[in-house]
């Protein structure tokens, strides 16, 4: 059964950085594209990137280029992102996901989740 654990969330001041990593387990997701999303509280889930494990241009939407990175480690079956200069309006519950599609950028073509880590950033 694949699980997909989230670590590295926490609370940081704005201007600060992160590295959130997912790391995955009990199943082949090798041809899966790995993503991640965010969610405040009372707003929709919103993708944040994504990224293949082999071969593919990782992604991330307009609103974080140039301050996250997604990265994976094949060989630790983890994905990372890497967050910088985090501002306020960054903060969110950070889902890792896999979907078989690989274009995927909506939450609904995304088959596995993990539980979340919290991204809280203080003015």
């Amino acid at each position: 059964q694949v699980q997909l654990v989230e670590s590295g969330g926490g609370l940081v001041q704005a201007g600060g950085s992160l590295r959130l990593s997912c790391a995955t387990s009990g199943g082949t997701l090798s041809t899966y594209t790995m993503g991640w999303f965010r969610q405040a509280p009372g707003k929709e889930r919103e993708f944040v990137a994504r990224i293949r494990w082999t071969g593919g241009i990782p992604f991330v939407v307009d609103s974080v280029k140039g301050r996250f990175t997604i990265s994976r480690d094949s060989a630790r079956n983890t994905v990372y992102l890497q967050m910088n200069s985090l501002k306020p309006e960054d903060s969110a519950v950070y889902y890792c996901a896999a979907a078989a599609d690989v274009w995927a950028v909506t939450a609904s073509r995304f088959d596995y989740w993990g539980k979340g880590t919290q991204v809280t950033v203080s003015p």
